[in-house]
């Protein structure tokens, strides 16, 4: 374990200095019937704390009447402006005249591989229009997110999207989720609650041996707040025929996340489970404080 150092984040939640705190995330609610079905699963009986929801998704319907239906849920709005497989996709929210640097010649959002294209490219203006019709529509169901991150952008990909991002979730009252550093010493310094380690991201664990460095890593928390942002999935036909190369990330995240082994360790190692509800409080706290 990572000898222990003095983390503000656990201060400003009222943890002692030396508490091991996690957040482990759900990402991708609503892009499958796969994906939501591990993923409530993964919640309800597994070790995950909180989730996001990709609102522009197929499933994000199925999605929104499965958080309406457990209130307890603590989940975010993953903002979503790309692609992540070329034969299943999804478009803005917003009228496609209004936003035409979102969308590539198809008419639909960008595939992963042309991030770069993607950001050399894209309106703020428009991505910020995009980003609000998400955050309004679930909104207008009553559901209550606690927390805003990206799909597929690593801290929003870009500076000023980044800066646009905060803002948003400012206004609205939401935390935001940092991949890492610099971003993480960012607000931290503005005081506001994040993770004190650089996000762990499921996709780029290596498939072999996956469930015991799983098992390695939950061993080795950290003192402070670390996020593990994991994406659960049923093997399924369905997930099968989305991601023919790569199923089984989704599958083997699943695994690990339901296992005994996985709640085994949590309760040995003393971790704290949280979701994002404490940070929200506090990031609205700060917001109130500077305005």
């Amino acid at each position: 374990m990572t000898q222990p150092h003095s983390s503000q984040t656990s201060s400003l939640l009222g943890y002692p200095d030396d508490a091991r705190l996690l957040i482990i995330n759900a990402d991708d609610f609503g892009r499958s019937h796969a994906s939501n079905e591990a993923t409530l699963r993964t919640l309800k009986e597994g070790v995950v704390s909180s989730t996001t929801l990709m609102v522009p998704c197929p499933w994000a319907l199925h999605a929104i009447k499965l958080l309406t239906k457990h209130p307890d849920i603590s989940f975010g709005v993953h903002l979503t402006v790309i692609c992540d497989v070329s034969h299943y996709r999804w478009g803005p929210l917003t009228s496609r005249d209004k936003v035409p640097s979102l969308t590539d010649e198809t008419g639909f959002f960008y595939h992963i591989e042309r991030i770069p294209e993607f950001l050399t490219q894209v309106k703020l203006s428009e991505l910020e229009v995009e980003f609000r019709a998400q955050i309004e529509t679930v909104l207008a169901t009553s559901l209550k997110p606690t927390h805003l991150d990206w799909h597929c952008l690593y801290n929003g990909g870009r500076a000023d999207i980044f800066e646009m991002t905060l803002g948003l979730a400012k206004e609205y009252g939401l935390a935001l989720r940092v991949a890492e550093r610099p971003v993480i010493e960012k607000l931290q310094r503005q005081g506001f609650p994040t993770n004190d380690h650089n996000m762990l991201d499921s996709y780029k664990l290596d498939i072999v041996e996956k469930l015991a460095h799983y098992a390695h890593l939950l061993r080795e928390i950290p003192v402070g707040l670390s996020e593990w942002a994991v994406h659960p999935g049923l093997g399924t036909p369905e997930l099968q025929a989305i991601e023919p190369g790569s199923w089984q990330v989704r599958q083997t995240d699943f695994d690990f996340l339901m296992s005994r082994e996985a709640r085994d360790i949590i309760q040995q190692e003393g971790i704290v489970l949280l979701d994002y509800k404490p940070l929200q409080k506090v990031w609205q706290e700060r917001c109130s404080s500077i305005t």
